[in-house]
């Protein structure tokens, strides 16, 4: 031992070699069970969502806005009117590469977005081998809860952006982790060891969080403080470069933030002005998280996890202190270096507390967040995103004596929840959240609806899209007042010469896909309508349906004349029609439909702040009436 700590004090940029027992004992990490054992979750989870496979309603509003842009259209839902109804910019761009590719555009993202959710588990579990278990035999842990939850099933596929959400929070993850990992050797001289790859690159995953999902902002956030934790930034060259990292990680989402400005007139997508993302909604979230919650129990793996994490922490910090001892020990032999050689350690020790938290401190700011919107209608979908992301640091765990027990209870939680628990409700809930996948299969007698052709069997947007289709002028297919025999009608309503045929339809995705892309498809709720994502809210309205737009906007907006129908009454027609010449509605109609001239980019730029803010009555007589100058 003395040779060898002489020998490192004489080169002080030698590298001691490790003790022979320690040697062998690396040599014999059971790297097949480990290997076995993380395949068999991932092919699994394969199987889960391959058996629950289809396409969302929601997943078809990408495909049409994708069509849009084949067609030279721009990213856009109608043509002629710059409305970003799509969340996911980084999913829109995924779809548009399928769409290049000689298969199905529905299909095509049906099978990415599964083979990305499965992905996203494997490197989950690696990144959480690699932080926690060299060395030892891993099992899956929090892997168990993905493999346990229907939800995580379902929209494993359903043609949205969950997979990639998925996906991206596991891959920067594991860039972090890998990142956090230094040279595998016991001593080394100051400065001897270094870091795999270079940063730059997980500082631009990063960045993409907000383009996957706008609210992935927290995560990525975290992810970046944890980054800067890594580089160290002892010096002014040092912290030069961690602001470098920085701004890279914020380029991204702040390039396309003035596009989006500039674009279509807003700083946030219209989905989040229909939805309110800016107004609290406790009560409300409370009630979305407890249906999830309880519905799968998830306290019990919530604990057990947490249990088994911080036994793992105490056996660690017992055993480091042997190792702080060898350590301080080789470092003081050398003549030069040895505090850099601690302050070294002491930063990586930051630095792996920094990635560890990272996505846990995430995913709770995310769950606090979608809490505090109120949630979503669709059952689980908003959390899952937040429930992986804090489940990361635990996806797998190394077979211990400690963990034993944990690994068990979770064991059995997940075999009696994957075969037993389901929500308590059929289709929509009273309280308006809705087992969306339920509801559809149910609605279309197709157990894995993926096509439009397969949404032909919605009872109601197929007849909608038929009778546009065969009217021999411009009409807008609006849904009659009351019901008839057969229940809803539609009614269709005369336009001016010259304007697109339209149809209003709360389903945006099935009408979209049934319709051609010269008919003007729209809803009430403002996910694609510039009017009514700016009106106020129905009071106590559903979640994410919570704006509803008389018919007698469309009928206005489109040049219908004044004449009751069993849509609207001529009398709220001429009131929409005088309010739409409300100086602040003319310019909100105008940032969306005017040509896209510089001068108008600046001004949809300039004036995005105060028009993502603008807000008028639902009502069309409160919204002229609103609109009118009060008297002198």
């Amino acid at each position: 031992m003395s040779d060898t700590m002489a020998q490192a004090s004489a080169s002080p940029t030698r590298v001691r070699a490790l003790p022979a027992d320690l040697a062998r004992r690396a040599r014999r990490r059971p790297v097949t069970v480990t290997a076995v054992a993380l395949s068999l979750a991932v092919v699994a989870y394969g199987l889960l969502v391959w058996q629950r496979r289809w396409v969302s309603d929601d997943g078809l509003i990408f495909l049409r806005t994708v069509r849009q842009i084949l067609e030279g259209h721009g990213p856009v839902f109608n043509v002629g009117e710059r409305v970003e109804t799509n969340t996911s910019t980084l999913w829109t761009v995924v779809l548009l590469g399928l769409a290049l590719l000689p298969v199905p555009p529905e299909p095509a993202a049906l099978v990415v977005g599964g083979l990305l959710s499965v992905a996203a588990l494997g490197f989950g579990m690696d990144a959480a081998r690699r932080l926690t278990g060299l060395g030892r035999v891993v099992v899956p842990a929090g892997a168990l809860v993905v493999l346990a939850m229907p939800p995580f099933w379902d929209f494993g596929t359903s043609g949205l952006e969950t997979g990639l959400s998925f996906s991206w929070l596991a891959f920067a993850w594991w860039l972090l982790v890998r990142r956090s990992q230094r040279e595998p050797r016991l001593f080394v001289a100051a400065g001897s060891r270094r870091r795999p790859g270079a940063a730059w690159p997980v500082a631009l995953v990063l960045g993409l969080g907000p383009l996957v999902r706008p609210d992935l902002a927290v995560v990525a956030a975290a992810g970046g403080i944890a980054l800067a934790v890594l580089e160290q930034p002892r010096d002014r060259r040092g912290a030069g470069r961690v602001v470098g990292l920085g701004a890279l990680c914020v380029a991204p989402a702040l390039a396309y933030e003035v596009f989006r400005a500039g674009y279509y007139g807003l700083l946030v997508p219209s989905t989040a002005l229909a939805k309110e993302a800016g107004v609290s909604r406790w009560g409300r979230g409370y009630s979305y998280l407890r249906d999830t919650v309880a519905t799968y129990w998830l306290l019990v793996p919530a604990g057990v996890l947490a249990a088994a994490a911080l036994l793992m922490v105490a056996q660690r910090v017992a055993r480091s202190g042997w190792w702080a001892r060898r350590r301080d020990a080789a470092a003081a032999t050398l003549p030069e270096g040895g505090a850099d050689v601690r302050r070294t350690r002491a930063w990586d020790r930051a630095g792996t507390v920094a990635v560890a938290v990272a996505p846990v401190l995430g995913g709770l700011a995310m769950l606090l967040y979608v809490t505090r919107v109120g949630g979503d209608f669709m059952h689980a979908r908003m959390l899952l995103p937040a429930i992986f992301a804090m489940l990361l640091p635990v996806m797998a765990l190394p077979v211990r004596r400690r963990t034993v027990l944990p690994l068990v209870v979770l064991a059995v939680w997940a075999a009696v929840v994957g075969t037993t628990a389901r929500p308590n409700y059929h289709g929509i809930s009273p309280s308006g959240i809705a087992d969306e996948r339920g509801f559809y299969t149910q609605l279309l007698g197709n157990p894995h609806p993926v096509t439009a052709d397969d949404y032909r069997a919605h009872p109601y947007v197929a007849g909608g899209a038929a009778l546009v289709a065969d009217a021999p002028r411009p009409v807008v297919a609006l849904l009659a007042r009351g019901t008839g025999p057969a229940g809803p009608e539609w009614d269709l309503v005369p336009l001016a010469p010259g304007s697109p045929s339209g149809l209003v339809f709360l389903n945006l995705g099935a009408a979209g896909a049934l319709n051609p892309l010269d008919v003007r498809v729209t809803d009430t709720v403002g996910l694609a309508d510039p009017l009514a994502a700016h009106t106020t809210n129905v009071p106590d309205g559903r979640t994410g349906h919570d704006k509803n737009l008389p018919a007698a906007w469309f009928v206005a907006a489109g040049g219908g004349a004044a004449v009751d129908s069993r849509a609207a009454t001529g009398a709220d027609v001429a009131a929409a029609a005088r309010a739409l010449r409300c100086p602040a509605i003319v310019e909100l109609r105008d940032s969306v439909s005017a040509p896209l001239t510089w001068t108008r980019f600046w001004d949809n730029l300039v004036g995005a702040p105060a028009r993502t803010e603008l807000r008028f009555p639902r009502d069309p007589v409160l919204a002229e009436v609103s609109c009118t100058p009060p008297a002198r």
